[in-house]
């Protein structure tokens, strides 16, 4: 039998994460590197073990087998445990029922035996696709203050930009009153994080209400919170103060990288008093020629650089070669940049080839605005050949060939 567990985690990690285009051709959203050496799912699964959460359930759906194989039994984590740890938790038939999951809420909903075979007294919901460093335990506690039926982290935003969020409206004890969904109009700039700890035996019933309710999208945001404020239950924001972006959206991916190579950004990634853990291959030193230049960028273990990096960030088993020019970009593992090419405000999926003479990208040019260029997983792009900027290749690129 299997010990009770005050709080246990449901990371929901099943979006096909269709704005992230040929970066999730063939992978889910959170299993996209990121940070020389890292995935996005390896930030929530680090903030659970490092806010003392050890039992995580993962929630997969769309194209699951890579992540599937990067989470293992769970060992980076410190997760590969006999009585909790981490569970893949793919949809599934019953003898009654089988279906993909139909929205966040139902996702949970089809994994309830999975949560009270742990009797937990809260159950924290995270999302798979955010980029952050956060003490779930410090908001655990302040649920518990609260007397909360439900607390959701909230970080503020520019009110410029508050419409594209879910925006929580608080009271001054920091009860939140009213939810609007990416409002025209916002009232505050108090932005939804998508991180929310229930207590389990109130979640519990909302789920089952809305399961049986035929109108429902079966969404956390449309339905759930909406259900609980309209009925007064007790719903608490908990202000997180430190870094956070949603990598959703190719433009936010880029800046996230960016970010972990900028100093002040609030983004630092080795940090020994929150370590962020991942399950990388062994690699042996990184080489960097004499005649390389290399200037605040990120180069990661087995990488072989021979030409000039600026402000870029470059995975493990990358090779640069001579006279090659790789700046404002992100090159993800086993890519080769050959002799001569050169790559610019770009993202270089992984495995791919850019042949020598060729030149991907373009720095933004005054009033136009930056435009980041998208090169697709295990592709070939030819001896000078010349893509533009803000172009998403999904194709081999022949030589010299122009795509505009």
């Amino acid at each position: 039998m299997l010990k009770s567990k005050e709080c246990i985690a449901m990371l929901l990690a099943g979006g096909q994460g269709s704005r992230l285009q040929v970066l999730t051709k063939n992978v889910a959203k959170p299993a996209v590197p990121f940070g020389g050496k890292y995935r996005i799912i390896d930030f929530p699964l680090s903030n659970c073990i490092n806010s003392g959460i050890d039992t995580v359930g993962v929630l997969t759906q769309y194209q699951p087998l890579e992540l599937n194989t990067y989470i293992g039994n769970g060992q980076p984590w410190d997760l590969d445990r006999s009585n909790g740890g981490v569970a893949i938790l793919p949809p599934y038939m019953t003898s009654t029922t089988g279906a993909w999951y139909k929205g966040t809420a139902n996702a949970i909903y089809q994994n309830m035996n999975f949560i009270k075979s742990f009797n937990p007294k809260y159950v924290l919901v995270l999302s798979g696709d955010h980029i952050y460093k956060m003490n779930y335990d410090w908001m655990l506690r302040e649920h518990k203050k609260a007397g909360a039926d439900c607390t959701i982290a909230v970080i503020d935003v520019p009110i410029e930009e508050a419409s594209r969020f879910g925006i929580m409206n608080l009271r001054e004890d920091n009860f939140i009153y009213e939810f609007e969904e990416k409002p025209k109009h916002p009232k505050s700039t108090k932005a939804s994080m998508g991180v929310y700890i229930f207590t389990w035996e109130v979640l519990e019933k909302y789920l089952i209400e809305d399961e049986s309710n035929p109108e429902s999208e079966n969404d956390f945001g449309k339905n759930i919170i909406p259900n609980m404020l309209k009925d007064e239950k007790r719903l608490f924001a908990y202000e997180y103060k430190g870094y956070w972006k949603d990598v959703g959206t190719i433009d936010s991916l880029w800046e996230a990288n960016m970010d972990a190579i900028t100093p002040g950004s609030g983004l630092v990634l080795h940090d020994k008093g929150w370590r962020i853990y991942a399950r990388n291959p062994a690699k042996p030193s990184q080489f960097v020629s004499a005649e390389a230049e290399v200037r605040n960028s990120m180069i990661a273990e087995g990488c072989n650089t021979c030409g000039k990096v600026e402000r870029s960030i470059v995975f493990y088993d990358v090779s640069i070669g001579k006279n090659a020019i790789v700046n404002n970009s992100i090159v993800m593992p086993g890519s080769v940049v050959e002799d001569g090419a050169v790559v610019e405000y770009s993202i270089i999926a992984e495995n791919v080839t850019v042949k020598s003479g060729a030149h991907i990208g373009s720095a933004p040019r005054e009033g136009s605005g930056r435009q980041i260029t998208v090169v697709g997983n295990s592709l070939k792009i030819g001896n000078n050949a010349c893509i533009s900027a803000g172009k998403v290749i999904d194709r081999d690129v022949s030589d010299g060939e122009v795509v505009l």
